[in-house]
């Protein structure tokens, strides 16, 4: 292809332009490893930056599975949306739809959900990506904005309120005192057009510290009508009145272009996974926006044994979205967070404790047209949706003995949904939900910080928006909140050879928001009746040699994900399985690196068996293997070089894609399919200064 040609060539030209310049001003570096994992334990990883360290202690606490991912995981490779974010998190399935639209979802959150993301609560900072209601968009995502990743599954994503099924991913912003480095670039590119740029500066005094980022990005897109071009920044301001004492002031901002390549039947997915959909192209399908988000936050130690940590935001996106209709928003949602950290004793007993609250509110103004060639052709709705959330929450725990803590909690929901129909006045329509969802758990931990932990939590969600308003039925269609409880089990732990994360969740799910046609509704999203959701989310990094040739360090990083997703006695599917989400889902990289930064690593994801598209269980998607490789140097302190390597056997595959009601019957659409990217290739360059 002619554009990747001339990416590559630019990139290249770029990295030995770099290369020499460094290499005049190469200064000696201690010998170090690259630190890649996720596993959270209590044993410390002596290779942690202290801000990662301090993450992985704090997450330690939960008696749950939970992820912390590092910058430095990801650094050294591509990095466009989710996928390539949390691809080493065991439990969390990650699939690419185009540009930085994915698929999000763990423990079955979302399954039905065929756009954006529902079920897994997305933020920065503690300020969420989604909307008042709770529907997501990942384009908003900086994907290379974090310092690390949090990651709390299920039930332990407490401390944000715990009420959605798949938990809550959490991006932290890097300050002037934890960037990696004072001044960073970094540029990359390769197939299917792809350039980027990013540059970074961190400084810090006494008191003051700031940090700002500014990227650009341009694609073509492995499919037709799949370009993307966009302009991110982020600025992040403190001021430090003593000892984990400060205020901070964060800004983002992003003006984002992304072409909507649809979605196509199976066979041509498979076939022709380049094409895009039927009339995409003559009706310039595009989710254009702007967005900005503003956030003013604090960190207060009061003294030895209690803490604070709050913020308020407001955030605002405007979207122009053409696809088989055009929808214009116009998004404002604003918000507050606070939360107390306090440990101490309790009769003697070692004991700490969480709380805290969490509120949003927020207005889309949304209008509907005609598509006419990609511009707006005659309106058909308008309409108003304001939504609130509001969330309170606690969790302690107690230590019975030294080793065994006795963990409860618990959180309050209230969310409201208000509609005003500007045509059409009659479907006014306004809801308001509320629950409890109690959490009991216990966590046992040695002396050299071996977990073993359990828990069963209740979850509650909400309908958003896309569920409540299905024109042309009037007003709210009757849909419930979704609940479930899940029981877990699991444990982790580090020697000095392997790093382990094994766990086991049953969820036992009432009127799961599926899509799902009952009582010949015009729906898009209905309640099934009863439902179980369980599985194994597994991680195991082995160093099978630290001193290898050479003195090199040569790992085995592995996670499996075992998911069986069926229904419980429905009246209509009985207990078949439910589509979309992997029965099995395998991921390995063995990796050798050397002290001075040289590394190779060969990777394999393998989805061993097939996967249903339809709730009948009448099609199967093929698995599939797909196999990559990543390579990289250290020419010197200030400048790293990588290549990524994708789909090197070119495979035809389908890794993502709606669910159907019944693909046997000739009268359900059956082009819900997005074809995986074919073989591709990238370079890359960072340095820092």
């Amino acid at each position: 292809m002619p554009g990747t040609s001339r990416a590559v060539s630019r990139v290249a030209l770029t990295l030995c332009a770099l290369t020499a310049a460094s290499q005049a001003g190469a200064q000696d570096q201690k010998d170090r490893f690259q630190v890649e994992t996720v596993i959270v334990t209590a044993a410390r990883n002596t290779d942690d930056a202290p801000v990662v360290a301090a993450a992985r202690n704090r997450l330690s606490r939960t008696p749950g599975a939970v992820a912390v991912v590092a910058a430095e995981s990801y650094e050294n490779r591509l990095v466009v949306g989710m996928p390539d974010l949390l691809r080493d998190v065991p439990g969390v399935i990650a699939e690419k739809r185009y540009g930085e639209e994915s698929r999000l979802s763990i423990r079955g959150s979302g399954i039905s959900q065929p756009y954006h993301q529902r079920g897994v609560l997305l933020a920065q900072d503690g300020v969420p990506f989604a909307d008042a209601d709770g529907f997501s968009d990942f384009q908003k995502v900086d994907a290379l904005g974090a310092r690390y990743i949090e990651v709390y599954k299920g039930g332990n994503a407490l401390r944000f309120g715990g009420a959605q099924l798949g938990g809550a991913i959490n991006l932290i912003t890097p300050t002037g005192r934890t960037a990696e480095a004072p001044d960073m670039l970094r540029l990359e590119g390769g197939s299917f057009g792809t350039v980027r740029g990013r540059a970074a500066v961190a400084r810090a005094d006494d008191d003051w510290d700031v940090y700002g980022a500014i990227e650009g990005m341009t694609a073509d897109g492995f499919r037709d009508w799949s370009g993307q071009k966009e302009v991110r920044g982020t600025l992040n301001t403190g001021y430090s009145f003593g000892t984990d004492q400060e205020i901070r002031l964060i800004a983002y901002g992003a003006d984002i272009r992304q072409q909507v390549p649809g979605t196509l039947s199976l066979a041509d997915a498979l076939a022709t996974p380049q094409a895009a959909g039927a009339n995409v192209v003559a009706n310039r399908w595009a989710r254009n926006q702007t967005v900005g988000r503003l956030s003013l936050q604090t960190h207060w130690r009061f003294d030895d044994n209690l803490s604070f940590d709050g913020g308020v935001y407001v955030t605002h996106t405007d979207i122009h979205h053409p696809i088989s209709i055009v929808i214009a928003q116009n998004i404002s949602t604003e918000g507050l967070f606070g939360r107390f950290d306090w440990a101490g004793t309790v009769l003697g007993r070692d004991a700490d404790l969480f709380w805290g609250v969490s509120y949003r509110q927020g207005v889309t103004n949304q209008n509907l047209f005609v598509n006419a060639g990609g511009a707006n052709g005659a309106q058909f709705g308008n309409g108003r949706q304001q939504a609130s959330g509001l969330d309170v929450f606690g969790e302690g725990r107690l230590f019975i003995v030294k080793q065994l803590a006795l963990v409860l909690g618990g959180s309050y929901g209230l969310a409201t949904r208000d509609y005003r129909d500007r045509l059409n006045p009659a479907n006014n329509a306004a809801k308001d939900f509320d629950w409890l969802s109690p959490r009991i758990g216990l966590l046992w931990q040695d002396d050299n910080g071996t977990q073993i932990y359990t828990n069963l939590t209740r979850s509650v969600e909400p309908p958003h928006y896309g569920a409540l308003v299905q024109a042309p039925y009037p007003g709210f269609v009757p849909v419930v909140p979704q609940k479930a409880w899940t029981f877990e089990f699991g444990t982790r732990g580090r020697t000095s050879t392997l790093v382990w994360d094994v766990d086991f969740y049953r969820a036992s799910l009432k009127d799961e928001m599926l899509s799902y046609a009952v009582f010949g509704l015009p729906s898009a999203f209905f309640n099934a009746d009863r439902t179980i959701h369980q599985g194994v989310e597994a991680g195991l990094d082995w160093t099978i040699t630290d001193d290898g040739p050479l003195h090199g360090r040569l790992t085995l990083r592995q996670t499996y994900t075992w998911s069986d997703f069926h229904f419980d006695g429905d009246a209509t599917y009985g207990d078949n399985r439910l589509p979309v989400i992997p029965v099995h889902q395998y991921r390995a990289e063995l990796k050798y690196e050397l002290p001075d930064g040289l590394f190779v690593a060969p990777s394999i994801t393998w989805r061993p068996v097939n996967t249903y598209a339809d709730y009948a269980n009448t099609m199967k998607v093929p698995g599939y293997a797909l196999y990559g490789l990543s390579a990289g140097v250290r020419i010197n302190s200030h400048l790293s070089l990588f290549l990524d390597a994708r789909n090197l056997a070119d495979k035809h595959y389908v890794p993502e894609f709606g669910a159907i009601t019944n693909a046997a019957d000739p009268t359900v659409n059956t082009a819900v399919f997005y074809p995986g990217e074919g073989r591709a290739f990238y370079v890359g360059a960072r340095a820092g200064f």
